[in-house]
């Protein structure tokens, strides 16, 4: 098989919102819209399998999943290898062995990358009733999957593979990477009580589940824990554990990094900004409240930077109060908008790529916090001489009025999105 073969024959890869639709049949208008030449029949159950450098392994677990599948679902099932354009060419390995099973689809991502996302494109392009998903370095023992086929048959919404009831283990973890993977857990009931203890395991990427029970959902993971994600924004009523040893790798290198556990924060605390009460009171004033809080804690680490500069400047190098007050002031400045372009508006920033494009950024920021310093001086002035408002109280809710403006300015002015074309 040639390579123009194999791209012919590629799923098609969706692009948009990360949303599941909530018939299987409506995913085949989709296909056709894209020019898909794999149109499909909805079949019962739908394997996601994301890959990434996994060519030693993804054989073995294509032989294994379809010998325990098609004893149990012929020619119900399917399973989608999502592989995020992998050095080793995973991808086109996978998609040699379609001749030989016909229940397997490819797909390769060459823009997103990340294991969450690639579960949720999987899904995107699934004909499936039932969707599930496995890693694909054959660390989750597939024997597993039959136990939690039949917990969905048995009415559960979720049915997940754990390490941590009767049954599971983790074989010849280290102390450490167990310490590292409890104390995530305990973070999580901490940030998500409700979401992290309703499963013992909800750090595991093996698991089945309704499709009605993510359709319409609009999903937006961050790292690996997908399952965080279904049980956040899902609607699941019966869940079932099924116990299972987690697997030493057998082929390529581990993916666990320290990415991976930042990655895995920034998930919790976008779920809690986002659900719950929070992500109500921010539907309802149509208020990004975790972008704000975002901004707000960066607006904190300036204040370091000023305070710190302004000491270093006037108090040891023995510059005018007012010429080192102007310079600290810019350093926090410069502080501000770097961080906030690489964290609070990253996503808009993406999209406005090229150094003209940073710079007029940055002007515009600049420009902002100036009007903001100067409404600052006339809040400050009304609350205290006008209203006669103690003068601490007086600076604090004039601050938090000038973050509020700072902030919404910044949105719909320095990373407002009006040019997404890349420069030449």
């Amino acid at each position: 098989m040639t390579t123009t073969t194999h791209l012919s024959s590629l799923i098609p890869v969706p692009s948009g919102v990360l949303q599941v639709s909530r018939l299987p049949h409506d995913n085949q208008a989709s296909d056709w819209e894209h020019g898909s030449s794999q149109l499909t029949c909805p079949v019962r159950f739908s394997l996601i399998i994301p890959t990434y450098n996994e060519s030693g392994n993804i054989e073995k677990l294509i032989q294994q999943l379809s010998a325990i599948l098609d004893p149990i679902l012929p020619n119900d099932y399917e399973l989608i290898v999502v592989d995020d354009n992998s050095r080793d060419r995973t991808w086109e390995l996978a998609a040699n062995l379609m001749a030989d099973y016909s229940c397997l689809r490819v797909m390769r991502r060459q823009g997103e990358q990340g294991l969450s996302t690639a579960v949720i494109r999987g899904w995107q392009v699934a004909q499936g009733e039932v969707l599930g998903v496995i890693d694909g370095d054959l660390q989750h023992p597939p024997e597993i999957l039959p136990k939690l086929l039949a917990a969905i048959e048995n009415r559960a919404d979720l049915a997940v593979a754990s390490r941590h009831v009767e049954g599971g283990g983790v074989s010849s973890w280290s102390l450490v990477r167990r310490f590292l993977s409890r104390g995530a857990q305990m973070l999580g009931i901490i940030l998500l009580p409700r979401v992290v203890s309703s499963v013992s395991d909800p750090m595991s990427g093996y698991f089945v589940l309704r499709r009605q029970a993510i359709a319409g959902k609009i999903l937006s993971p961050v790292g690996y824990k997908i399952l965080i994600e279904v049980l956040g924004r899902g609607e699941i009523n019966r869940i079932v554990e099924v116990g299972y040893v987690f697997q030493e790798r057998e082929e390529g290198q581990s993916k666990v990094t320290w990415r991976q556990y930042t990655d895995y924060l920034h998930h919790l605390l976008r779920l809690r900004l986002s659900t719950g009460r929070l992500g109500w009171l921010s539907q309802r004033l149509d208020f990004p409240i975790g972008r704000f809080l975002r901004f707000a804690f960066v607006g904190l680490s300036g204040l370091v930077v000023d305070m710190g500069a302004l000491f270093i400047l006037h108090g040891v190098m023995g510059w005018g109060l007012t010429r080192s007050a102007i310079v600290a002031a810019e350093l926090a400045i410069l502080n501000n908008f770097v961080w906030n372009d690489l964290w609070t508006f990253k996503d808009f920033s993406q999209r406005q790529r090229g150094k003209r494009k940073l710079i007029k950024r940055l002007l515009k920021f600049n420009l902002v916090c100036l009007m903001g310093v100067i409404l600052k001086v006339l809040l400050l002035n009304v609350l205290f001489n006008g209203l006669h408002i103690n003068p601490y109280l007086a600076n604090f809710l004039a601050i938090a009025v000038v973050t509020l403006w700072n902030f919404w300015l910044n949105l719909k002015l320095s990373w407002r999105v009006t040019e997404v074309t890349e420069e030449v």
